[in-house]
């Protein structure tokens, strides 16, 4: 995989589908030590209301993939995880996460369950390095691209070019031909849509990404993927998981196999979840259309309360929205207004439970 160098003469890494993103006329950014586009010409708002209503294609190809291979990979991936393996099968993918000591987040992963001994397990970018040291296995990122095909239209869409990618379950994962190689698809995603993502290997990469394009499918950036995130309620490393934030307080019990022997950051959690989390995750709803932003005091009747862990303007709702942690102690129940704290000002907003689109009949 090549790169280039950013402002400060620092080294980026670029996906296979650089050039196509260049030809369609993205604007790249800096992101996770990649060059990535951030939106196309249409805008942010255009791409994210295309995957809410037809279908769009992402390059995420910065995400990492690690391949842990071998008749030990499953009791390593068992022991190092927090989900529990033996609730899927071969063929299938499990969202989890990786824990330090204290029950907190250090990445949260996609597994794709490929073969009986292989595992192709998918973390975030700037954390790739940080989970081979924890689990083992080889970095392949280099050897494809990930396009994920998102939105209500996708699978018919991608049906015309790559009928046997379109057809996968939702979290099943298979292997497709195209172009003469070997790819893989899963039922997966991070829009709230239904969709795929495919991994192509990186020498037809550009070719699958134009075919898919032909079909009328919207490129689409980073930008409208975090504010379609966040619409659906889904967290973000560095944001709603991370230093000091457990699958506890982030609303994510389920990712916790309680029924397995033991995890790194078991005794931890379970401390926690004895006593309960001293705060929890919840959903924001701001008055009007400016945007909420991360990092704002949450605050009630001018006591602290919380912080704001995301913030963007829902082109759904056409509000500001954001997700943020909550103290236990305040109390705070869905419906509840609270007030958000920004450059100098404090905007009224109403506490939500997630996902922020499709909007929910109890919230309006």
């Amino acid at each position: 995989m090549s790169t280039r160098q950013s402002a400060d003469g620092g080294p980026l890494r670029v996906s296979p589908l650089y050039d196509a993103h260049r030809a369609l006329g993205a604007k790249m950014v800096a992101f996770s030590g990649w060059e990535m586009p951030l939106a196309y010409p249409s805008g942010t708002v255009s791409e994210h209301r295309a995957c809410r209503t037809s279908a769009v294609a992402f390059d995420v190809s910065h995400l990492g993939t690690v391949r842990v291979e071998g008749p030990a990979a499953f009791d390593d991936l068992q022991h190092a995880l927090s989900n529990d393996l033996r609730r899927i099968e071969r063929g299938r993918a499990q969202y989890t996460h990786l824990l330090d000591e204290d029950g907190s987040v250090v990445d949260d992963i996609i597994v794709w369950w490929v073969d009986d001994e292989r595992f192709d397990v998918m973390p975030n970018a700037s954390n790739t390095s940080d989970v081979i040291a924890a689990l083992g296995g080889d970095d392949v990122t280099a050897e494809r691209a990930v396009i994920a095909v998102q939105g209500p239209e996708a699978r018919a869409r991608l049906a015309r070019t790559a009928p046997e990618a379109a057809e996968v379950r939702r979290f099943s994962v298979a292997r497709f031909e195209w172009g003469g190689a070997t790819c893989l698809v899963a039922g997966t995603g991070y829009t709230g849509e239904d969709g795929v993502e495919c991994a192509v290997p990186a020498v037809v990469a550009p070719a699958f990404w134009e075919a898919v394009m032909a079909q009328g499918v919207v490129p689409a950036g980073l930008g409208a993927r975090d504010t379609l995130r966040l619409e659906a309620g889904l967290p973000l490393h560095g944001h709603e998981l991370g230093p000091g934030i457990t699958p506890l307080q982030a609303g994510l019990g389920w990712v916790v196999g309680w029924d397995k022997p033991e995890f790194t950051g078991r005794a931890a959690l379970e401390e926690e979840r004895a006593r309960g989390p001293a705060r929890r995750l919840r959903g924001l709803v701001a008055d009007g259309r400016q945007p909420l932003r991360d990092g704002s005091e949450l605050c009630l009747r001018g006591d602290h309360v919380g912080i704001l862990t995301s913030g963007n303007f829902s082109p759904m709702r056409e509000r500001g929205i954001g997700l943020g942690l909550v103290d236990a102690d305040a109390q705070l129940l869905d419906g509840d207004a609270i007030a958000v704290a920004q450059r100098g000002r404090e905007l009224t907003a109403i506490l939500v439970r997630p996902p922020l689109w499709p909007v929910r009949e109890e919230t309006g």
